[in-house]
């Protein structure tokens, strides 16, 4: 190394993303396309949706740009969602905004009963990089698809509704409107994630965080270091047990930490440390494995030290992964065809290229779909810089249109379609069906 490189990070080798991507082009290329069984609305209610919904296209372009222009953070979305409520104003539906606890959550609903889809708008940005998860993109297509779908719900019956989630990025506000009632008597849920890939169905991973802070005796770390419990030691064995954890971990499963406490000074013995862990897994069941393993380590490492340890669970509502629905992603992946996309089936992009998401935790409610569509390059990460230039650029623009096309069309056929509407929940009951969420992890 030479001396000025000294002075930068060795940059990471990028070979193995080189050949991942490669490996999935050539998947992409080979992917068969998921169909449907089911034939969804009557040909001219699709028709009367898809020209509903392309009459929207500036507006709801113009409101992507809003949002990526004035990016809001979690429970602090009040412009973005005043913006949605205006739109919907102009389109003669009224919002209710700020129900179920939460300041920047909305409601608006076309119909007064039967079956219920709600389309699900998140409009949240992140710290210092805006809108790198692409939220503006899903809360346009949320929007366009509940003012289309609304335009012809008088001839297929039932209700559809236009629910603003705050707070996707850690805050979990989908729970916490799901435990103040606001999905009682919703049947089904649907929404859209932009990405590198169209993709029907592709994996998220359940989360929970634990924030582990031990305590120890101070002590002057020079004169008496031999009266002292070290906090930090126990702190740097928790983070070791948890590194040497990793090896026996099911493959989609993902810890990772940072020290949020370390002691006030080197001279003495920290008589508090504190370590900050992100969990994910695939499964309800083995997330919930993983967090008692965790639980032992912590304890484990308090004991070798001679400090005891208290273990902050979930500050905010844990996530669960998403359970697909296989029956209405099929009604998504055919609704795109009219727009020139055919999303991918499950496996085809790598699954551990993934995150985690609160809409998890309303998939085990009651059926949910959570497709992805393309606005990058297949290299782009989400949360990155490099993502939230892609989700304001004319490929964000497109999706945005398309995605409208796309959830309105799967909205609209869940409502018109009482063969397809069974085969959903047949296939949701048969997975477990709902999951007493709030209880879980206790």
């Amino acid at each position: 190394m030479q001396e000025n490189d000294r002075t930068r990070p060795l940059p990471p080798d990028d070979s193995y993303l080189r050949s991942l991507t490669a490996a999935t082009e050539r998947a992409v290329r080979d992917a068969e396309p998921i169909g449907s069984a089911h034939e969804g609305a009557p040909g001219d209610v699709r028709g009367a949706v898809r020209t509903a919904a392309r009459s929207l296209d500036d507006e709801l372009v113009a409101l992507s740009h809003d949002l990526h222009a004035h990016p809001e953070e979690a429970f602090a979305e009040h412009r973005s969602v005043r913006a949605v409520a205006d739109l919907l104003e102009r389109h003669g539906h009224s919002a209710e905004i700020g129900i179920g606890g939460l300041a920047t959550s909305l409601v608006a609903t076309a119909g007064t009963r039967g079956p219920h889809i709600a389309v699900l708008a998140e409009y949240d940005a992140l710290p210092g990089v805006g809108h790198a998860c692409g939220h503006n993109i899903i809360c346009a297509t949320a929007t366009g698809a509940f003012l289309a779908a609304a335009q012809v719900q008088d001839r297929v019956g039932g209700r559809v509704s236009l629910i603003g989630t705050p707070a996707e990025e850690g805050g979990g506000g989908k729970e916490t409107m799901a435990r103040a009632g606001l999905f009682d008597d919703v049947d089904a849920v649907i929404m859209l994630h932009p990405f590198t890939h169209d993709i029907a169905m592709h994996p998220f991973l359940g989360r929970r965080q634990v924030e582990m802070v031990f305590h120890g005796v101070a002590a002057h770390a020079a004169a008496q270091p031999f009266m002292g419990r070290n906090a930090l030691d126990a702190a740097v064995a928790a983070y070791q047990g948890v590194a040497a954890l990793r090896q026996h971990l099911p493959g989609s499963d993902r810890v990772h930490g940072i020290f949020s406490d370390g002691g006030a000074r080197p001279n003495v013995v920290p008589e508090r440390a504190a370590v900050l862990f992100y969990l994910r897994s695939a499964a309800p069941e083995t997330l919930r494995d993983l967090a008692g393993r965790i639980d032992s380590i912590a304890h484990g490492a308090a004991a070798m030290t001679g400090c005891t340890v208290e273990l902050r669970w979930d500050e905010l509502p844990p996530y669960l992964p998403i359970r697909f629905n296989h029956a209405l992603a099929g009604r998504w992946a055919v609704n795109q065809e009219p727009v020139g996309r055919t999303p991918l089936p499950t496996g085809v992009v790598p699954e551990f290229l993934t995150g985690s998401t609160d809409l998890g935790n309303l998939s085990y409610r009651m059926p949910a779909i959570h497709p992805m569509i393309a606005v990058s390059e297949p290299t782009v990460a989400l949360h990155t810089r490099e993502f939230a230039t892609a989700s304001g650029a004319p490929a964000g623009d497109r999706a945005v249109r398309d995605g409208a096309v796309g959830l309105a069309l799967t909205a609209v056929d869940y409502l018109a379609d009482a063969g397809l509407r069974e085969a959903v929940h047949a296939e949701f009951a048969a997975a477990g069906g709902a999951l007493d969420v709030p209880t879980y992890f206790h």
